[in-house]
């Protein structure tokens, strides 16, 4: 509306009203109150002075000098300004010294009658940030203050984050509105880390420590919206898990751990004290940066999960939560195959590992959380037993088969051959990636274990396993993310014909067409690794990896890169044609004994 009436009326009273809005409430005359008056009377040179001395600054030693002012051609309107500014400035000084000194009752109550007298003039851009000021340090705004600030776009805009909170709290929707496009943020930051086209095994989507990423954008915001608000917190804590059971995406679990850590790093005791998973969350997190669980903190983690009291199983789904996220998954699933290797060096079996168990019951809590939170039936999943008596020492022997593998080659070879690595894995572990949601975990990190020490062997036999397996974990980002880093310290063998049809024609192909973010995974390693790759299997896998009608941005655009890579390879055209004519006949090329 400002815009329209500055428009229609470009004269100085025609300017916006909000730059005298509520001034006529206080007894304050403004433009308008002027603009009458000039059409009103026969002598407009003797209204305007009237108006100046009724309206200006009352000091009786300031009317000799302001003829001073004029000698030196400064405008009245530019010496009125910046007395405005300096007040303005004093005011709010003032308004934050009085919110800090005397009684707590007294303080707030100057500051109530203060917002009482000048709230007339919010919209008045001048003085608005007075207003804004004072508001900003009462803890209780009046309900009917808040509601018009929040009828009107422009002041809710304006106002501190302090008054927002006060807002929020009584209205789930508007809070909603400002979190949600925060929350998508973070989903598409983590989603942009995991296709990210930097391929390393040392900088990956696990790297950054928790307390690094808690400095993240999105985490900052949600902390500061937060304050010290016990129901705001619940509030970011109900949408995080309304998300996750919608979509089932473990990022916003990450986030959910993350909040908590960075309100503790903020020392807010208000919500670290009535959060039950604070020191669960806190020793955990020490965990996630060694990324590794060592006994004694095994030991505090295991107390808090047996000290969930009868009544109080409803913390277990938010437990489950805190140890679904991937970072904590990825410390367990780490820590249990470090344990596996311990185990076999000892001699000892699973069963009889107390740390090992303790690593399984967290990683089963972890997995189960969104059937917990779904269900509503708080109560710890229960292990099979077979996993532990089976499975694991399944694994334990595929370590005993490289170490065996290992002694033997060095083992002089008198009359026997050389003997070849074992390359069948027995039905029961396939079968177990298929149907056992642990033990397919636990073998995925298995096999990036393996990838990482460079054991060619133990990858292509265990390689075939991946291609079905629960819930198509082995075709999920992260981990395909982390194969992707891992394998490019195999990277020559790519040149090996047997070894790229193992892992491509045997692995990732088989899910490209139905699944398309294994087809980009697999264009990201291409785009790092094809000088390895040779040229006739490079251009039968540039083919079979082509876009289809349905393909989405993301693939066409890392195909193009690829093809664009391909392309530079290629021999120029000028070397083309000049080969040929090296192996002309020799009478046709002149030599100087043909002259």
């Amino acid at each position: 509306s400002g815009r329209t009436e500055r428009a229609s009326d470009p004269g100085p009273a025609g300017r916006p009203a909000a730059m005298y809005a509520g001034l006529q409430e206080l007894g304050v005359a403004n433009g308008e109150d002027l603009k009458e008056t000039l059409t009103n009377c026969t002598e407009p040179l003797k209204a305007i002075e009237q108006f100046q001395t009724e309206n200006g600054v009352l000091l009786p030693s300031l009317q000799s000098a302001l003829p001073f002012l004029d000698l030196h051609g400064t405008p009245r309107l530019e010496f009125h300004q910046s007395v405005f500014d300096e007040l303005r400035e004093k005011l709010l000084e003032r308004v934050s010294a009085i919110a800090l000194e005397g009684k707590v009752e007294e303080r707030y109550k100057k500051l109530e009658d203060l917002l009482e007298k000048s709230f007339s003039l919010v919209k008045m851009p001048s003085i608005q940030p007075v207003v804004m000021c004072v508001m900003k340090h009462l803890p209780k705004v009046p309900e009917k203050k808040l509601k018009l600030v929040m009828a009107d776009k422009d002041l809710y805009k304006a106002c501190a984050v302090e008054v927002k909170r006060q807002i929020w709290q009584d209205n789930q929707a508007l809070f909603g509105d400002e979190v949600s496009p925060l929350l998508k943020q973070y989903i598409l930051e983590k989603e942009n880390i995991l296709f990210s086209s930097d391929i390393s095994v040392l900088h990956n989507f696990f790297s950054p420590s928790p307390k690094a990423r808690r400095q993240g954008e999105v985490v900052q915001k949600l902390t500061q919206m937060i304050g010290k608000n016990v129901k705001l917190y619940d509030m970011v804590l109900q949408f995080l898990r309304t998300l996750f059971l919608r979509t089932r995406n473990v990022h916003y679990c990450t986030l959910r751990a993350e909040l908590l850590m960075s309100l503790h790093d903020l020392e807010i005791s208000e919500i670290c004290t009535v959060d039950p998973c604070h020191k669960f969350t806190w020793c955990l997190d020490a965990c996630i940066r060694e990324k590794f669980v060592d006994n004694k903190r095994a030991r505090e983690l295991q107390g808090f999960l047996d000290g969930v009291k009868k009544g109080q199983e409803q913390v277990l789904g938010d437990l489950s939560m805190i140890l679904c996220d991937p970072f904590a998954i990825n410390t367990l699933a780490l820590s249990t195959i470090r344990h596996l290797q311990d185990l076999v060096g000892q001699d000892t079996l699973p069963r009889e590992s107390p740390d090992l168990l303790l690593l399984l019951r967290m990683l089963s809590l972890g997995q189960g959380a969104w059937d917990m939170i779904d269900s509503q039936v708080f109560k710890e999943p229960k292990m099979e037993a077979e996993l532990i008596t089976k499975f694991l020492p399944m694994l334990m022997s595929f370590v005993v088969d490289d170490h065996t593998f290992n002694v033997d080659q060095k083992l002089p070879s008198e009359e026997k051959g050389p003997i070849p690595y074992p390359s069948t894995i027995p039905e029961a572990f396939t079968k177990f990636l298929q149907e056992n949601r642990i033990a397919c975990e636990i073998g995925l990190y298995y096999i990036l274990h393996i990838t990482k020490q460079r054991n060619k062997n133990a990858f292509l036999r265990l390689l075939p396993a991946l291609v079905e397996t629960f819930s198509d974990l082995a075709f999920s980002d992260i981990f395909l993310h982390l194969l992707t880093g891992n394998l490019t310290l195999l990277g020559d063998e790519f040149a090996v014909e047997e070894f790229c049809t193992s892992l491509f024609d045997g692995f990732f192909l088989t899910a490209c067409s139905r699944k398309e973010n294994v087809h980009r995974h697999v264009l990201r390693l291409l785009l790092h690794l094809h000088h390895k790759v040779a040229p006739a299997k490079l251009e039968s896998l540039q083919k079979a990896l082509e876009p289809t009608k349905q393909s989405g941005e993301a693939v066409k655009e890392l195909h193009n890169q690829l093809t664009e890579k391909l392309e530079l390879r290629k021999p120029s055209p000028a070397e083309v044609t000049e080969t040929p004519s090296m192996e002309l006949p020799l009478p046709t090329v002149p030599t100087p004994a043909s002259r």
